[in-house]
């Protein structure tokens, strides 16, 4: 990183003294670079060295164009904001759509985006704003004050703890690399054309599985709550239909909205017939004990005993049907290929509780032999950078993070972990969003095709 020297003028001599250096650890440094895109920051305004003094403020900082600000508190939070439009004491508001507070959680830097961009901030004379609802160093002092407001949806809470008594107040000036000269290259191809997505749809539509008894692979899709499964089901559907739709229960709340096993089979509306896949949906996984998909069911789920619209009960596992146990499911019931939905917002943020039932999950899968795959959604989230282009998420080094994190946290290769962003609030089919879900579907086709061709050797051994 760039950091700023201090010059004296002795005469006609310039006597450089001892660097400022930055607070701001390498690896977190590395993390919010990664959030602005191909960036290099250079430490302009040190609070602890040049006073917490607007003024001193001010004379480092205007004009500089795009800022990142960091603040510390004596709670150890990371936590701070960043603005594309300079500051010049213009007694204006601000519009700025690309403003965000941040708070590190961990590892991870969590943002806020802004509700509206009209009143980013205030540009007085006074110190740092943000929305004339969050201010660092306020009245020339050591602190931060939050003021009711609009512009972010603030939780002081989970921000800084609500120490408002800063240790210390970095600001970065934030200067883009051109493309030409980025460190961070492509680490995946995707051709982000309509002719691939004409192809992947017709692959996906021609698919026909390995073995001849099973006309359709199973595909079980299993994670949080609230971390998209259904939204997934809806966005494919939606591709294949032509038009967004919203025929499985989706949306955001603190329980799963997802109660029953559901198998949904998907119709193409080029040919009304029936794709070559069903996409099962379970209840989402829940920290609590007694709450969301009890594991148990799962080994149920994946040797095809639970039917179509069973009703989960967290405290009571799938009760199989005596019959049913001594008759063993066909190969065409039973699941062949397992897709654990992840939030990329959430990742550093998963509890111990959750990362155990994945875990545990993952070993009852892994007795089945059933390949695995990891869908991680909400990308354009996660990282402004994607949200402002997807076509750059896979330049985005902070994307790559977290599917790195992913890998490790659940032991999936990295070439497992697939980034996607479902359909949400769009009205309109979008290309790049396509070429994203259908990739993945693709691969989710194969990894069945794996399971079904090893199944059938297996078979034929032992006839």
């Amino acid at each position: 990183m760039e950091l700023m020297y201090q010059s004296f003028v002795f005469g006609s001599q310039v006597s450089k003294v001892a660097p400022i250096t930055c607070k701001l650890p390498e690896e977190k440094c590395k993390r919010l670079r990664a959030l602005l895109g191909t960036v290099k920051l250079s430490l302009l305004y040190k609070a602890s060295v040049h006073g917490y003094k607007a003024s001193a403020f001010h004379q480092r900082c205007d004009r500089q164009g795009p800022t990142l600000l960091v603040a510390y508190n004596r709670s150890g939070y990371i936590f701070g904001g960043y603005t594309s439009v300079d500051y010049a004491r213009s007694g204006q508001y601000v519009t700025d759509q690309e403003a965000f507070l941040f708070s590190f959680q961990g590892k991870i830097p969590v943002c806020i985006k802004i509700n509206s961009g009209h009143f980013a901030r205030y540009d007085d004379a006074g110190g740092p704003n943000f929305g004339q609802q969050l201010y660092f160093c306020y009245k020339n002092q050591p602190v931060v004050l939050n003021h009711r407001g609009s512009a972010f949806s603030v939780n002081t809470v989970t921000m800084y703890g609500n120490d408002t008594q800063l240790t210390e107040c970095e600001v970065y000036k934030v200067k883009q690399i051109p493309q030409s000269s980025a460190i961070n290259k492509q680490w995946r191809n995707v051709l982000w054309t309509a002719n691939r997505r004409a192809e992947l749809m017709g692959l996906i539509r021609n698919h026909k599985p390995v073995m001849p008894s099973v006309s359709r692979a199973r595909i079980l899709m299993i994670g949080p709550v609230g971390a998209g499964k259904s939204s997934f089901f809806n966005s494919i559907n939606s591709i294949f239909m032509g038009r967004i739709t919203s025929k499985a229960i989706s949306g955001s709340g603190g329980t799963s909205l997802t109660t029953q096993f559901r198998t949904y089979p998907i119709v193409d509306h080029h040919e009304g017939k029936p794709l070559p896949f069903v996409l099962c949906d379970t209840m989402g996984l829940e920290d609590q004990s007694g709450a969301g998909l009890d594991i148990e069911d799962i080994s149920s789920i994946l040797q095809g005993h639970v039917p179509d619209r069973y009703k989960f009960n967290p405290m009571v596992p799938f009760q199989h049907n005596e019959r049913r146990v001594y008759t063993p499911a066909s190969l065409q019931e039973k699941i062949h290929c397992v897709v654990y939905v992840i939030d990329a917002t959430k990742i550093s943020l998963m509890s111990d509780k959750l990362q155990e039932k994945l875990a545990s999950i993952r070993r009852k899968v892994n007795l089945q032999s059933i390949p695995q795959i990891v869908l991680m959604t909400k990308i354009d989230e996660a990282c402004p950078h994607v949200q402002k282009d997807l076509q750059s998420v896979y330049v985005s080094s902070y994307i790559k993070s977290k599917v790195q994190e992913v890998s490790s946290g659940l032991g999936v290769p990295v070439s497992c972990v697939l980034p996607v962003k479902n359909y949400s609030q769009e009205l309109e089919l979008e290309l790049n969003c396509d070429v994203l879900l259908l990739t993945a579907l693709q691969q989710m086709l194969n990894f069945a095709d794996d399971y079904l061709d090893d199944a059938g050797r297996v078979e034929h051994d032992f006839l």
